[in-house]
């Protein structure tokens, strides 16, 4: 591990702790499973660290999703933007990306962001743990990148994602996999396929597949039922 990764991780933990410090994590009624803490926007440099290409490969997980030309997405709980800006580029400049967080100093950042690379279609959102404030009917596609394990709300903002997906959209959440020991990551910000199925299929949607191909990551394709 370079030294890098080593500081990023410190930044990261060290942001997890003051959150959790203040928040009462709760559990899931259904599974059990015990809501991680949000990670903080003083850990965003760990969501842009060089290492994250080989660790994640996160071309490798857009690519999986065959996103079309012209496609409506949203990257729900984008962070400081960096697989927002992958998803602007696969969906095109007829598509439209909308970057949702739940934190004023992320949504700040994409925003510096967007105007830095001169991005013009992607629209920042502002939500809240219970509502992504996404537009109802309209989405071919949302995305989650390791942020399903940390909602507080997870039953109603599923509820919502699905009012907002198309009935052919499809709902694609990226979690580190908690089956694997050898995954470097605290067991609370893992998922178990099992675990992401009981609980997202109870909100009305159905797992139609379960894509191994990166290297710590499961990729969980949900449909609408």
């Amino acid at each position: 591990m370079t030294f890098t990764s080593v500081r990023g991780l410190l930044a990261l933990f060290a942001a997890m702790s003051l959150l959790a410090a203040s928040q009462q994590t709760g559990v899931h009624p259904i599974s059990g499973r015990r809501y991680a803490p949000v990670m903080g926007y003083q850990g965003a440099d760990w969501l842009d660290r060089a290492e994250r290409l080989t660790e994640e490969e996160p071309d490798l997980a857009v690519l999986a999703l065959q996103i079309p030309k012209g496609a409506i997405v949203a990257d729900v709980g984008a962070g400081s933007g960096y697989m927002t800006m992958l998803l602007s580029k696969a969906v095109g400049p007829a598509g439209k990306v909308y970057a949702n967080d739940i934190q004023p100093e992320m949504i700040a950042r994409l925003r510096q962001r967007l105007t830095k690379d001169k991005i013009a279609n992607v629209e920042p959102v502002l939500g809240n743990v219970s509502d992504p404030r996404l537009p109802d009917g309209a989405l071919d596609l949302v995305l989650m990148v390791d942020v399903y394990h940390e909602l507080s709300e997870p039953q109603q903002m599923l509820r919502r994602i699905r009012q907002a997906l198309k009935p052919s959209g499809r709902l694609v959440l990226l979690e580190y996999r908690k089956e694997d020991s050898a995954v470097p990551i605290k067991p609370e910000h893992k998922m178990s396929v099992a675990e992401a199925k009981l609980e997202v299929e109870a909100e009305g949607y159905a797992l139609a597949k379960v894509d191994g191909r990166l290297p710590r990551q499961h990729i969980l394709i949900f449909t609408r039922r």
